[in-house]
């Protein structure tokens, strides 16, 4: 298996990439359209970011019970479950009668979108180890953060002749391509001697085990509350530049969209140097970017800055989880090679399990002020700094 991954390299980064972008594309798709949600239902903008909270306690939750399944039935079989409630979910929100609706519906889609993250991230680690790892993990985000990049600038391009409902189209239709990848282009990674026993106190275990393991667990707590800062930029931003800034859906878009190419410069950054510098060393360096732009994005809040100054702040910002995410990731799953599912899916219940908790904050001082996120991404971004220096940067090695 290992020799034909190796001979088809890019191709199947392609396909656990597109996997991988499912989450983004459930959460980013539809932010353009968050204005015209809130007037066809009726409601406030609190409740339509409250569907994003449900999408992102789905993709949290979901990662936790997905990638224990994968442990113990294998990648393939939970991910084509997965990918057919996702296609069916999606139609569903498409014709959800209310808000309330479609907010649960919302997080049953997150819950199968899941799926795709932690189990391609499985999978990845059943191939690979040590620098190889880390090498192509950039190369899967170089993929997978192109989603940020395409999902608004699609979302934005679908309202253009269509309303809101066009977009949950498409993720189904995207759910129902993802299904026939599975059954026709994925192959098994994890062969039957080596998964776990079908046996909730050893998944608990493993759990535990993990949660144990000072590396894993500071690097999980660092990345997870930087993703969460993500999130509520996600959600507060739709508001910001829309309502405050003036700009349109498709502006937005493109400014939203243009931090995929940030992530996408982070991330290769660490995978191109990984064999010169250390992902220690590159996980210091990103959180000590994020810093510096949560006080810029902070300031141009307070200030009531120009748009281009919030835009270079949150550019800069979402650069540095590109850093970090390629380097925690490495770091974090060197060592779980036997539980490589409970691994990657506690690593994403932290950040949207937060997220979660996080994003409808943006939001408590009403549409027209952007200090909250501020305040937010500031917070975050040192709360991150600390968790990796209490339990996983090694003194005496200075930045390594």
């Amino acid at each position: 298996m290992d020799k034909n991954l190796n001979r088809n390299r890019l191709r199947f980064a392609l396909l656990l990439g597109t996997f991988s972008a499912l989450g983004p594309f459930t959460i980013d798709m539809y932010l353009p359209s968050f204005p015209a949600i809130t007037a066809d239902f009726g409601t406030t903008a609190s409740m339509v970011q409250l569907s994003l909270t449900a999408c992102l306690l789905g993709l949290g939750l979901g990662q936790l019970i997905m990638g224990a399944l994968s442990d113990v039935y294998g990648r393939r079989r939970p991910l084509m479950i997965a990918m057919l409630f996702f296609l069916g979910a999606s139609i569903a929100c498409a014709i959800a009668p209310n808000i309330g609706l479609f907010i649960a519906l919302r997080f049953i889609q997150g819950f199968a979108a899941s799926a795709g993250i932690v189990i391609s991230r499985a999978i990845v680690r059943d191939a690979y180890s040590g620098p190889e790892l880390t090498r192509f993990f950039s190369l899967l985000m170089l993929i997978s953060n192109m989603a940020p990049l395409l999902a608004p600038l699609a979302g934005s391009g679908v309202i253009l002749f269509t309303t809101w409902v066009g977009v949950f189209v498409a993720l189904g239709v995207l759910g129902l391509f993802l299904t026939i990848m599975t059954v026709f282009r994925l192959e098994e990674t994890l062969p039957v001697e080596k998964r776990v026993p079908n046996n909730l106190k050893q998944m608990l275990r493993n759990f535990q085990s993990l949660l144990k393991d000072r590396q894993f667990l500071g690097c999980a707590l660092a990345q997870g509350v930087m993703i969460a800062g993500i999130f509520a930029y996600v959600s507060g931003t739709p508001f910001i530049y829309q309502n405050i800034y003036g700009a349109s859906p498709q502006l937005f878009a493109i400014l939203f969209g243009s931090n995929g190419i940030s992530l996408i410069i982070g991330s290769q950054i660490v995978g191109r140097m990984s064999h010169r510098i250390s992902e220690r060393r590159f996980m210091l360096i990103g959180l000590l970017i994020a810093v510096a732009s949560g006080i810029a994005v902070f300031m141009v809040a307070m200030l009531h800055g120009p748009l281009y100054a919030l835009v270079a702040s949150l550019f800069l910002f979402v650069g540095s989880i590109g850093m970090t995410s390629t380097a925690s990731f490495s770091l974090a799953m060197e060592s779980q090679s036997h539980i490589a599912g409970s691994a990657s899916a506690l690593l994403g219940l932290i950040p949207f399990l937060l997220g979660s908790i996080i994003s409808p904050l943006v939001g408590i001082a009403g549409e027209y002020t952007a200090v909250p996120l501020g305040v937010i991404i500031l917070s975050t971004s040192v709360l991150a700094l600390l968790f990796y220096l209490g339990l996983v940067r090694k003194p005496m090695n200075g930045l390594a």
